[in-house]
This record gives C-alpha cells, structure tokens and sequence, in this order.
C-alpha cells in the first residue's frame, strides 16, 4: 500500500514536471510567435516608413511637385507644306518626339496597351498589388519566367519620365519603391487618360520614332488615329523590347509578338475569337518612312529655314576674313527679315528662347509638296538623265579630269593645288591631322584603295576606289541651284539646292554664289528705259572699243555674228542677247547707276562700278536673282520671298505671322517696255526652246546667261503667277563643258525649268493657267505696233540647234 502511494505520487510528480515542461514550451511558442509578429511588424512599419521617406524625397530621388505636376516634355518641331503636309522635323538625337493628345490616338492602341501592359490600369491607384504578388510567388519563388511583370503603366511612365539608368546593385535595388512612390503621386496629379497620354507620347520606337505619333508615321506612314488594330497591336507589341521586337529587322518574330497582344486583347474582351483568328492570320506590312534631317522633301528648304531661325545678330569678329559677303547679307537680314534669327528676336512669356529641337513648335511653311516634288523631278531628270551622262563621256580619258584640260585657263600646278585643297575639307585628312599624321602617311591613305558608298543617280552603291579618286569622282557631278516662288506675295514653291542632299550639302539657292552672265542684262535695260531710252532706239551692231574710267580700253566680244554691221534696236539685242549692244548702253549711261538699279533690285553683293559689269561677272545667288525677276512678274514691284508664313508653340497657339514685303523697282512706263522686250526673249529668242521643246504656250518673260568657258548656265523664267530661276554648273569655275552645245544657259538651265513648269501646268489640282495673261494698258507707247514679234518656227529652230550662236557671253 505505502509502495502505490509512492508510485502514485511519482507518477504525480512526473505528470506535474511534464505539464510545466509543455507550457513552457507553449509559452516559449507564443514568444516566438509574438517575437514574429512584431518582426513582421516593424518590417511593415519599416517598409512604410522607408516608402514614406522615399515619397517625400528624404531618400532617393522625388522630382519636386511643380515638375510631377507638369513634366518636361520635350518634342519636336514639326514642319508643314503649304498644302498641309508634314515636310520635316526639327530634333536632336532621338528627340524625335510629336505631341499627341488622346483623342488623336486610335482606341485600337488604347485596348491593346492596357490589354497587355496593365489589364488592372482602371483599377489600382499607381500599384497592383495583385501583380507585385504573382511575381513574388509566381516569379520569384515558383521560378515562372512567363508570369508577366509586376509594373504597371503608371510605374512604366514613372521610369521613362524621371528614372536614370542605374549602375550597381544598391542603386538598381533603390530604384523600383522610388518608381512605385512617383507613380503613386502621377496618379494623384493626373486623371487615367491623361496618364496613357503621357506614356503613348514618351516612348521610344526606335528609328527616331519617339511617340505613337512619330511611330505612326515612321513604321506605318498614317497618323495614330488611323492605326488599324493589328497595326496598333505591332507598336503596342515593341513596347516589351523594341529592339528585340524590331519589325524592320524582325518580321516574324514582331508578327509572333502581335499576335501574342492580340490574344491578349481578346481574352480582356477588346475584340472577338473570329477577329482575333483573321487578324493573327495577316502578314505584317509596314510602310516604312526612315526619319532624318538627310531625308524626306526639300532637305535644302529646311536646312536653310533652320539656319535662318537659329541665327545670332551678326557680329564682324565672328565671321572669317573671306566671309564679308555673308556678314553683309545677314546684317541685311537681321535688320529686313523677322524670319531671320526668330529665336534672339521672340522670347517666350517668361524670357527664356525659343528651342526648336525640344519646344514642338509647328512651323508653317510656303513649300507646295507638288511642286517641290516636280522641281527635284526636274532636276533629276535633266542632270541626272541627260546631263550628267554627257559630263561623264566628255570627261572620260581626259587628263585632270573633271577639271578643265586648257592649260592656258589652268595649269597643272593650280590644278593640283585645288585637289589638295580638295583633300583638306574632308573628314578623313582632318582626322589625320588631329592625330599626328605625317604629309607621307596621309598621302599613303589617300592612294590607297578601300571599300566605300558613292553617288549615282540611280542611288547609292557600294564600291572600291582610293579616297582620293573619291574625292574627284565627287567633283564630276554637276551642281544646280532652283527656286520657284509667287510673285506677289514671296511664298517660295519649290526650293532645291543641289543634286542630293544627302551627298551635296552646299547649298547653291541661298549660299552659293555665282557670275550670273547675261541675266543682268535686264536690269542694264530696265535702267536705260528708265533713262529715256525705248525698245526701238538703235545702235551700231559693231564691236566697241571703249575706254573706261581707268583709262584701260576694253573691246567685249560677242558670240553671234547675226546683223552685224548693222543698225539695231535694243528690243532685238536683248532679245538675242547682244554683248555689243550691253556694252554700248553702258557706256552712254553710268556704272555706279547700274549699281544702285541692281542693288534696287535686291542684290545685295558687292558690285564694282565698271563697264564690264554690263556682263555679268558678278557673284549672286539663285534666291537674289528670282527675287531680282519677282519685280518684272509684279508689275515693277519687287517681292522679298517668304519660308513661312507663321508659327505656333506646342498647343496650336500662333506666336508670330508673316507678311509679304514688297519694294517698287520700276516706273509704270519702264515696266511695260522692259516686260515687253522680256517676253519676246521667250517669244523669239535665247530662251525659245521653252516652247519649242516643252511645249509651253503660257505668256512668259525669260533671260538666259552664260559665262566665259562655260563655267555657269542660267535661266530666269516668270509668268504673271509664278517666277523661277535655276543655274547650273561645276562645282569649281574651272569644272565645265569644253563646248555651248552642252554649256550654254539654255542647254544647261533652261530645261530644268521647262520640265518644271510642264509638270506644273499638268497638275490640274494646282491653281497655275497657261491662259494667264500680263496685263498691258490701252494706249501704251512701247515704240512699236506690236511688241510681240513675228516667229518663224522653222527659222528658229535651226537657230536654235546644239551650238546656237545666240547666247551672250560676257569678257
């Protein structure tokens, strides 16, 4: 009995040693739990508070509130024709960027970007906290790479608009609760829409495609509206990787991808099983439009228009000695012209500049893309399809070519140092020099052959050739300079600067000057006319000998032998463009007053009062010569041409108008008689083959020019609604046709502007008539009954052959 009471109260003891055992393990397991929890929370709480902190910029970056409030947006500035086309954009880098509001954006884009982005967009505030738990278990722990991302639009947005790259692990580590912090404070400041906007607007879409806007245009050449849905699928598609989704390079990996967002689309209910079959089914076909400051319409217009805007007021010091021509013309400029140096000239409200490349200006330009279209039409018909393949066979076997083989016009020597000048402006003997090249090696690389891309009318091709033979086969190509523009109110038409922008830079409308030849002519005979004299005074057709205010005897020669010995009148001489007859006038009248007449008409180089100024040796640009003929299109009024006729900032809201500047330049009663002798040049003259060969009945006045050796071809050209001029030639004086067949004004110039104003009168949808007529006022004395002439079609067309003698040249 006392043996089972002890065991009874071991047994006791024991059951009382085990249940203090367990509830100290109970209790030690409620600590541990407590412990947990209060870990956990202070790891929230902690969270919180770093999220706070971010959110407040105390940690990381947090752009201020003014700036989240209105982010920087940066766009490009957009350049439109007259007839409402882009032709251009102004941006740097891949800043490409046009502005789109959202009703500008096919729905289409819309569904399928939150459809495969951010299906739960409508609903979270900034965060999906759904997503960021499928990546933590799904991603992150389960080790599913197809689980999709956790980012939401919002959060995307965040990164582009103010997200650096990152570079180590703390700062990658750092930059997610950052986004997620300004991606909380986007959605507080900006509605749903306005956030899609943003982002549709801030993406890059590679190939300077920045925007749906510009992606629109550049992958499918439509505006974003107008996207159908499998194209609003393909860019929405790039958004994952544009480069690995590239659908230039890429087709059918992008196709895969699209069809993939349109699945997407499908299951968020955007559009039907049946759609999403047929839409799957379609190959993608882009219509690709490659942005760049090279490419697109009157490249030349644009690179002018650009300098123009962003000139500085000129100041001597910074132009170089042999630039006092062009620190005169912009002088003019800044003090006539508020185009020029728009941005010094027009602050914004708040007193910072204007910058086109980021403040989405829309430019308003005077451009016609028809006719701009059918100038460098013309231009490469004429040059490239004709004139050109003359060029290269004249040339072909000739020593020093393309320079001239007469030695008494160049020597070897001067040859020679103009190839090595030549040599000196290219990028590859600069790069030589900067890197401590000696004269032997650079010598070397320039003899030493390599492959390389070169010009050809018939695009680029890839060859080999050393760089010096580079550099000549660069200089056989003929150069030319084109503008068309109204006459009445300056808008310039068509503007084309050389053979190929992407090749010529130089612009040979608005920079290159020339010797105009014997297209001064007019203004020698609108002075005279002012002078008293009539289209029907006459003068000796015998060589003169005349002694200048020098006291040097100067005896010009003439070209044609027609009439000579005979008495003419100054109608026939300009009508076949007379040297003697110029040279006679001169001498009866002055110099200096040729000069101001000139200058009157908006030449503004630097003339020399000489006799032989009559000829034409002087150096003006295509742009002055048509605004020179502006005033004989314009009933003696001469018309400054206009690039633009206005300018609005990023919203649509006008900044700054332009209006057309005229100047009178001729009396009423010069005017008619100058006209009327202009008109029978086309009628019965030099510049005939307009007619003969284009078939153009319009009523048009004209002048042809040619200068010594046939280094420059000229033709001016004007209707009552249009004036034109257009020059040919080498790209040196001493690059030229050896004969007139080929180098004369009317072989060289004339057909650009033929084929020109062909094209022209053949688009019904422009507003230019051959039926136009200038407007003579009953009972004007022009000296004569008629002030038309008679035209002998087959007479004229012997004159006119090849080598015709009726072309002017100046001594």
């Amino acid at each position: 009995m006392q043996q089972t009471d002890q065991n009874t109260l071991h047994e006791r003891k024991n059951e009382n040693g085990a249940g203090n055992g367990k509830a100290k393990k109970a209790k030690s397991h409620r600590g541990l739990i407590a412990t947990l929890w209060t870990v956990f929370a202070l790891g929230v709480i902690g969270v919180f508070f770093f999220l706070f902190l971010v959110y407040n910029g105390v940690i990381g970056y947090m752009p201020p509130v003014e700036e989240l409030k209105n982010p920087t947006d940066r766009f490009a500035s957009v350049l439109y024709s007259a007839d409402g086309k882009e032709i251009g954009r102004y941006f740097v880098g891949t800043g490409n960027r046009v502005y789109a509001d959202f009703d500008e954006v096919s729905p289409h884009v819309i569904d399928a970007l939150i459809s495969t982005e951010d299906v739960r967009f409508e609903e979270h505030s900034g965060i999906d906290m759904r997503g960021l738990g499928r990546v933590l278990f799904k991603t992150v722990l389960m080790g599913n790479k197809n689980a999709g991302g956790g980012s939401t639009l919002t959060q995307q947005l965040a990164k582009q608009l103010y997200s650096p790259s990152s570079s180590g692990f703390l700062s990658r580590a750092m930059q997610k609760p950052i986004e997620w912090m300004i991606a909380v404070k986007l959605e507080r400041y900006y509605s749903k829409e306005e956030i899609i906007k943003m982002y549709l607007n801030q993406f890059d879409f590679l190939y300077n495609a920045v925007g749906i806007k510009s992606a629109a245009h550049v992958y499918f050449g439509k505006a974003p509206k107008d996207l159908k849905i499998e194209e609003a699928a393909t860019l929405v598609g790039m958004v994952k990787n544009p480069s690995y989704y590239n659908p230039v390079r890429q087709n059918e990996r992008t196709r895969q991808r699209r069809n993939v967002v349109l699945a997407q689309m499908e299951k968020a209910g955007k559009i039907t099983k049946a759609e999403l079959d047929s839409l799957s089914a379609l190959p993608l076909t882009l219509d690709f439009n490659r942005v760049d400051a090279k490419d697109g319409i009157a490249p030349y217009f644009r690179e002018e228009l650009r300098r123009m805007l962003r000139a500085h007021k000129p100041e001597r010091q910074n132009y170089r000695s042999w630039e006092t021509q062009k620190y005169v013309d912009d002088s003019i400029a800044w003090e006539t012209n508020p185009l020029f140096g728009w941005i010094e000239k027009n602050p914004k409200p708040d007193g910072s500049k204007y910058d086109i490349y980021t403040d989405g200006l829309k430019i308003y330009t005077t451009i016609d893309t028809r006719m701009q279209a059918y100038a460098e039409e013309a231009v490469a018909e004429h040059l490239g399809g004709y004139l050109q393949p003359a060029f290269f066979r004249e040339k072909r076997g000739t020593r020093g070519a393309p320079y001239t083989s007469d030695r008494a016009e160049l020597s070897e020597i001067r040859r020679n140092h103009l190839i090595r000048n030549a040599m000196k402006n290219t990028d590859r003997y600069r790069t030589m020099v900067k890197a401590g090249a000696s004269r032997e090696e650079i010598d070397r690389a320039f003899n030493t052959a390599r492959e390389m891309k070169v010009f050809t009318y018939h695009g680029s091709v890839d060859t080999v050739m050393t760089p010096l033979d580079s550099v000549l086969y660069q200089k056989m190509f003929l150069r030319t300079g084109f503008m068309a523009m109204d006459p009445l109110n300056g808008h310039i038409k068509a503007y084309v600067g050389g053979p190929d922008f992407g090749y010529f830079q130089y612009d040979m409308v608005s920079t290159g000057r020339r010797q105009i030849g014997s297209t001064v002519k007019p203004f020698l005979y609108t002075y005279a006319m002012e002078e008293g004299f009539t289209p029907c005074d006459e003068f000796s057709n015998t060589q003169p000998v005349i002694t200048d205010e020098s006291g040097r005897v100067w005896a010009p020669r003439n070209a044609g032998s027609a009439r000579v010995g005979e008495m003419v009148n100054l109608r026939w001489a300009l009508t076949n463009s007379n040297n003697w007859i110029s040279a006679r006038l001169i001498s009866q009248l002055s110099p200096p007053s040729l000069v101001r007449t000139m200058h009157n008409f908006g030449i503004t180089a630097d003339l020399p009062p000489v006799m032989s100024l009559c000829l034409g040796p002087a150096d003006v640009s295509v742009k002055e010569m048509v605004t020179a003929y502006s005033a004989f299109a314009n009933n003696g009024m001469r018309v400054d041409p206009m690039f633009v006729t206005a300018i609005a900032d990023n919203n649509g809201n006008i900044i700054s108008e332009f209006s057309p500047r005229h100047t009178e330049v001729i009396s009423e009663k010069a005017y008619y008689r100058i006209l009327s002798m202009l008109l029978n040049v086309v009628n019965e003259g030099t510049a005939h083959r307009v007619r003969s060969r284009y078939g153009l009945t319009a009523e048009m006045g004209g002048k042809t020019g040619t200068t010594n050796y046939n280094a420059d071809g000229w033709f001016m050209g004007f209707t009552p609604q249009l004036v034109a001029g257009t020059w040919v030639g080498g790209e040196e004086r001493f690059i030229h046709f050896n004969t007139m067949a080929y180098g004369q004004g009317a072989a060289m110039a004339l057909p650009i502007y033929g084929r020109f104003m062909k094209k022209v009168y053949a688009d019904k949808s422009l507003n230019y008539s051959q039926s136009a007529r200038f407007d003579f006022p009953a009972g004007v004395d022009l000296c004569e009954k008629e002030f038309y002439g008679y035209y002998d079609e087959e007479v004229d067309a012997d004159n006119n052959a090849e080598d015709t003698s009726m072309e002017g040249v100046f001594d």
